[in-house]
């Protein structure tokens, strides 16, 4: 791994008994307990972490996407995430659709807006290549 010089920010956390068991940040900003996708757990499950961490960071590269093109963001924008764990053949992957509102603007701003994020937002890089992404301008 690469170290950077220029680090902004590093989330900590610490899990424990994985899929059914907990998650607590370092600075006590997160305390969650987990269960598997489809139990009947009371907790939250890592694809849907996933999706609401990604949404909220492509809402952000939107924001800036939108400044440098002097647009304003409309303020119920929203992103309905959808992050699927699938099995073929034995082997466990994700997929990702990520469905973009942007209330009240024209078309193409808006489309501008969501390729621009999808180039800069963090976790649009880091799946690029890895997983399935589609995003859809809704």
């Amino acid at each position: 791994m690469t170290q950077s010089q220029n680090v902004l920010y590093t989330g900590k956390t610490r899990t424990s008994g994985g899929r059914d068991g907990t998650s607590h940040s370092a600075d006590d900003r997160l305390d969650i307990k987990l269960s598997s996708p489809g139990s009947t757990g009371t907790g939250t499950n890592p694809e849907q972490l996933f999706a609401a961490g990604w949404s909220a960071c492509f809402i952000g590269a939107m924001g800036l996407a939108a400044r440098k093109m002097h647009v304003t963001i409309p303020a119920d924008a929203a992103i309905d995430a959808e992050v699927d764990l699938c099995l073929v053949d034995g082997a466990y992957f994700l997929q990702a659709r990520l469905n973009v509102s942007l209330p009240g603007l024209e078309r193409d701003v808006a489309q501008a807006l969501t390729d621009a994020a999808h180039q800069t937002c963090p976790y649009s890089k880091a799946t690029r290549g890895n997983i399935d992404v589609t995003i859809n301008l809704i």
